[in-house]
């Protein structure tokens, strides 16, 4: 089956300067900590339907920003993203599908600390519009949640009152603006 869809046709390229790659994880079982990728690029290629649609990313690992410097220089070490081996998270689609009317389900591949898992995420439009300076965009907002320790991110400690000192479970939030291309 053939589903049309939610935006025009063409190739979008990810506007950084309109985007967010974000993420939550919980601190010792009570707080969440937030923290965002400052470098990354991104693209979606919409096809006639979602069957030809892709969409493929890359952040570099080392642009993480927590507001905290010694925790950043943490996360960027091989207790974590190993930044310095493993420069990039990589993803790209494999299936794109319909949920309802505005919201994609996105399977692929991500790629984070030289491991690759299958991952899906949900991606709901929020519309097209175009800027004052004629370009056409489209607005996205992603969200899903990954097991960090399936990407051999294992460093954690075991608290007296049963709570870890970081969670296994990550959850992304990333709001995209993109452009199409001319």
């Amino acid at each position: 089956m053939s589903t049309a869809t939610l935006a025009p046709t063409g190739t979008w390229s990810v506007d950084a300067a309109h985007s967010k790659v974000g993420f939550a994880v919980k601190h010792l079982g009570i707080a969440t900590v937030r923290g965002e990728f400052k470098e990354f690029e991104g693209t979606l290629e919409i096809g006639e339907n979602l069957a030809s649609s892709r969409a493929f990313g890359k952040v570099k690992t080392a642009s993480i920003d927590t507001g905290e410097a010694g925790r950043d220089d943490h996360l960027r070490s091989g207790d974590f993203f190993n930044a310095e081996t493993n420069p990039e998270i990589t993803f790209e689609s494999t299936s794109i599908e319909q949920l309802d009317e505005d919201v994609l389900k996105i399977t692929g591949n991500l790629t984070i600390n030289g491991v690759t898992n299958e991952e899906t995420f949900h991606a709901e439009i929020q519309g097209t519009e175009s800027d004052p300076w004629g370009n056409e965009r489209v607005g996205l907002e992603i969200t899903g949640q990954l097991n960090r320790g399936d990407y051999d991110m294992k460093f954690n400690q075991m608290l007296g009152s049963g709570n870890t000192l970081v969670s296994d479970k990550v959850k992304l939030a990333i709001d995209i603006s993109a452009v199409k291309a001319s």
